[in-house]
């Protein structure tokens, strides 16, 4: 779970393995074993990993499926246009004739 995580959210911010490894003062393949899954990050690190990209360490280690969006510097109207997208998606992921990973 840890390892797919730390993945996607690498990937969703377009850092290469070598660029979040430079990051964090580790190196390349260690980003890549915690990826495939051969280690796990110590807890100093899924600190670090979870202040890097926002998200609760309990989302990392796959405790809470729930991820954090920022919405500091938002106005009231446009934090509700963000939970009403977020409402949008979930209905259609749910009800729009596809299934949780996008197939139909």
């Amino acid at each position: 779970m840890i390892a797919d995580r730390i993945k996607l959210l690498r990937e969703q911010q377009d850092y290469t393995q070598t660029e979040l490894a430079k990051q964090l003062g580790i190196t390349r393949s260690g980003v890549n074993a915690w990826e495939m899954g051969i280690s796990v990050p110590s807890t100093q690190y899924i600190v670090e990993l979870a202040k890097r990209f926002k998200v609760s360490c309990d989302y990392l280690l796959g405790v809470d499926s729930t991820s954090t969006v920022n919405v500091s510097g938002l106005s009231e109207s446009d934090v509700a246009i963000v939970n009403e997208l977020i409402g949008h998606l979930r209905s259609k992921n749910t009800y729009g004739g596809r299934n949780s990973h996008g197939g139909y």
